[in-house]
């Protein structure tokens, strides 16, 4: 009786199926690019808002475009060979009231490259708020952490670059505290958030939109006034 239990025992053992491996966990979620496009009175400039690594950053500027917050502000400084910087000042050079500052997301792996977009700020790290730039040439020194941050990148443009160079090359002169202003005003009439990326043939510099003469001698030291919100 006994060799017979064990031998259904071990029966049963061999018929019993091996036990699945636990699937491994899912990876999280990444967060979608963002597009929206910037028309401006020089053309329109297609951005890619990277929320995965600059989600902070993309919220922020994404909620003030849905509010229309951007419409009827300008481009009120350019150096040609450094940047252009825009979204606090109304035509008016008043500035307008803005949503509370953000955290500063330097440290995220973006570089800011030519064609990035990033938040402009005072020389506290965590005080951007509506203000931004746009890089017309590599700027490395901005990745470099001076009081305790450098300038956090957030997207890129994807296309209308010509129309970028074209405010950049926009003469410029002083108008009261401000140095680097536009002496032609660089509207940007909207911005739009899209459903997806811009179409390859998607417009962007305006007929005639291109500076008539160069703007000053572009900037090349560290020592170069850094993208600022007064």
């Amino acid at each position: 009786m006994s060799a017979l239990i064990l031998t259904c025992l071990a029966a049963a053992q061999q018929a019993a199926p091996t036990p699945s491996p636990a699937p491994a966990p899912a990876a999280p979620p990444t967060a979608a690019p963002v597009y929206a496009a910037m028309t401006t009175s020089k053309g329109t400039i297609y951005l890619e808002l990277d929320a995965a690594k600059a989600p902070i950053s993309v919220e922020n500027f994404v909620t003030y475009v849905k509010d229309g917050f951007y419409s009827g502000t300008i481009f009120h400084r350019a150096i040609k060979g450094f940047m252009i910087q825009g979204g606090g000042h109304a035509t008016d050079m008043r500035l307008k009231p803005t949503r509370n500052p953000i955290k500063n997301e330097w440290n995220n792996g973006l570089k800011n490259a030519r064609g990035t977009i990033s938040m402009a700020r005072t020389n506290k790290p965590d005080s951007a708020t509506s203000q931004f730039f746009i890089n017309t040439v590599d700027n490395a020194m901005l990745d470099q952490p001076r009081g305790g941050a450098a300038y956090a990148v957030f997207g890129k443009v994807v296309r209308g670059m010509d129309v970028v160079d074209a405010i950049a090359d926009t003469p410029t002169g002083i108008h009261g505290a401000l140095a680097d202003v536009p002496k032609t005003q660089v509207v940007i009439e909207k911005v739009e958030i899209l459903p997806g990326p811009p179409a390859a043939d998607a417009p962007t510099l305006k007929p005639g939109a291109a500076a008539a003469a160069p703007s000053q001698t572009a900037p090349n030291t560290p020592a170069t006034p850094a993208p600022k919100a007064p």
